[in-house]
């Protein structure tokens, strides 16, 4: 079929209700229908032709148009859609008609095919020009001729669109309005990511409910559902916006109703306090469906942050249990420090004693016998959740079990003290009790953290003091020893910061020398942890026992490096911040 003058402004028409129904941009659709109707004057004319169809925004009226592009004589080689200089100057001086020059932007296209920016460049027409075209010609220069770069526009007369060629063009106009669709839809959603919406149920599919949410539909994963939910077509869902992706299919609505964020935003829906700022949830961990902490600080002195968020009589608490189904909350106070916050976190357990390890992350809590199953929970999910909460893992003991570690602890330590110093029983007791530790402690501290134990003076302070450090100074000689006859090579014993125990165990694995000392990863002085058939494995570091952390590690390794010339001192220091936290994490994984 040809676009006659009766179809035109049913173009129009279409376009306009196409553009209605799909909430796109009329233009949109036109410049669709555009594309499509050049495919099918391409297939008529042939496909080496660069064929243009403008249709006019007012009339409908389609004009086809060919183009040819000025290129250099080596470099052409389609005849139909390209010329040269010459050629072209030719062309346009032989047409004996009325030709304007306008400007048009055109793509620019990098090596991998994506489009980097746009050019102006003329285009000669070669066509009676209308008051519009004469206006877009105005202060272009109509008197030079084709320069490479420049285009030249010739109108060919509307094809007949057959059957194949009519059913092809719709193909095109869909695909069009579909991409431009998914482009709107992305483009409304992409900022919504983190905020709740409320949308209609229309099916579910392998256990994902399909959402409709208005202009599109949003998947809620069966792993982002609540344990004991289930709906059915029609049912209206309040759901969180987990994460908007733009993928190949379209762009893909990911809901959730199982993150703590959906949690936080369904609070500050509910308190007012929250939403304006003067009251801030700072953490939240959930058993969705089950039970749930959030700690709550609040910045106004006056207002309870606690109170606030419970609401009176448990409203404001109890509308976001029953939009969870009934799911259990524990609002607790928030605090700067770690302990306190961890006790607040295991209510309603009560805590006796609580000891941090920052560098480890690890804290140990000790409860009473009647208050262990309490603070643990059902199938531990009270103490996992205040893990959660707090950001640390969490040993709990009883004050039993406290007891007799500490009782192992204090006897050994006192043997330790019995058999290096020759001491009797009750003297080095004294010294576990006054809070020493190992003979390092003993043998280097100052003379007065010794007197101020009962019966210790100057001389027996002298001779304490005297016997740690002849007992580490034979241990060490016999270390040194035993690392030589394994190879120690001078170049590693002279490393600074390697004690003689910690060469005897590097020559135990065979490293002798700085090189292969140098070759070494920090997670193999240090320890880790690694994954081996989706199982945590721990990887014991040679240098694990004398307390060498991971950043200790790398700098040694780093300094080895630079005695060696690898690396230069500042390559050394840049390098250690880089890798600083990713080993960390490493270990930690």
């Amino acid at each position: 079929m040809a676009i006659t003058s009766a179809n035109q402004l049913e173009l129009l028409q279409i376009a306009d209700a196409v553009a209605r129904e799909k909430m796109i941009d009329p233009g949109l659709v036109i410049e669709a229908m555009e594309e499509s109707l050049a495919r099918a004057a391409k297939s008529r004319y042939g496909s080496e032709m660069n064929i243009h169809v403008s249709i006019d925004r007012k009339t409908g009226q389609a004009t086809f148009t060919r183009v040819r592009t000025v290129v250099d004589e080596e470099v052409l080689e389609n005849e139909k859609a390209e010329f040269t200089a010459k050629t072209a100057a030719e062309y346009v001086a032989a047409q004996g008609r009325d030709i304007y020059v306008t400007t048009r932007k055109v793509p620019i296209y990098g090596e991998e095919g994506e489009q980097t920016g746009t050019r102006e460049v003329r285009v000669f027409n070669l066509r009676k020009p209308s008051e519009i075209d004469r206006k877009l010609s105005e202060g272009v220069d109509q008197d030079t001729a084709p320069q490479l770069g420049d285009q030249l526009a010739d109108v060919v007369p509307p094809v007949d669109m057959g059957r194949i060629a009519a059913q092809s063009a719709k193909q095109v106009i869909l695909q069009k309005v579909r991409e431009a669709e998914r482009d709107r839809q992305y483009e409304e959603f992409k900022d919504r990511a983190g905020t709740i919406i409320n949308g209609l149920v229309k099916r579910e599919e392998y256990g994902n409910i399909i959402v409709d949410i208005g202009a599109g539909e949003a998947v809620l994963r069966r792993n982002e559902k609540i344990g004991r939910e289930s709906y059915r077509p029609g049912d209206r869902i309040r759901v969180y916006i987990k994460d908007v992706r733009r993928e190949q299919r379209g762009p893909q609505i990911f809901l959730s109703r199982t993150a703590p964020e959906f949690m936080k935003k369904l609070f500050e829906m509910e308190v007012p306090e929250i939403y304006d700022g003067v009251i801030e949830i700072k953490a939240c961990a959930r058993d969705p469906g089950s039970r749930a902490k959030i700690a709550v600080i609040s910045y106004d002195n006056s207002i309870d942050p606690v109170g606030a968020c419970v609401g009176m009589r448990g409203s404001r608490v109890q509308a976001v249990v029953n939009e969870l189904q009934g799911e259990k909350i524990d609002i607790i106070p928030w605090n700067e420090d770690a302990p306190t916050f961890l006790v607040n976190a295991l209510q309603p357990a009560e805590v006796s004693k609580v000891v941090l390890d920052e560098e480890a992350e690890r804290i140990e809590v000790v409860v009473p016998e009647e208050q262990l199953s309490l603070a643990i929970g059902r199938r531990g999910q009270n103490v996992r959740l205040a893990s959660q909460l707090t950001g640390l893992d969490i040993d709990i003991l009883t004050e039993e079990e406290e007891s007799k570690r500490r009782q192992a602890e204090f006897e050994l330590r006192t043997k330790l003290f019995m058999d290096t110093l020759d001491l009797d029983e009750f003297f080095a007791q004294l010294l576990v009790s006054e809070g020493f530790t190992n003979l390092e402690e003993v043998a280097y501290v100052e003379q007065d953290e010794l007197l101020v134990i009962d019966g210790v003076d100057e001389g027996t302070a002298d001779e304490l003091q005297a016997r740690a450090r002849d007992y580490l100074e034979e241990q060490n000689k016999k270390a040194l020893e035993a690392a030589r006859e394994a190879g120690l090579q001078d170049d590693l014993a002279g490393f600074e910061g390697l004690t003689p125990q910690m060469l005897e165990a590097l020559t135990a694995d065979g490293i002798t020398t700085l090189e292969e000392f140098a070759t070494c990863a920090d997670w193999e002085l240090a320890g880790g942890w690694t994954t081996e058939g989706g199982e945590r494995v721990k990887d014991d570091g040679l240098l694990e026992k004398f307390d060498v952390s991971l950043e200790e590690a790398q700098d040694m390794i780093m300094t080895a490096r630079v005695m060696l010339g690898w690396v230069t001192p500042e390559d050394a220091l840049g390098s250690s911040d880089e890798d600083a936290e990713p080993a960390a994490e490493e270990a930690g994984a």
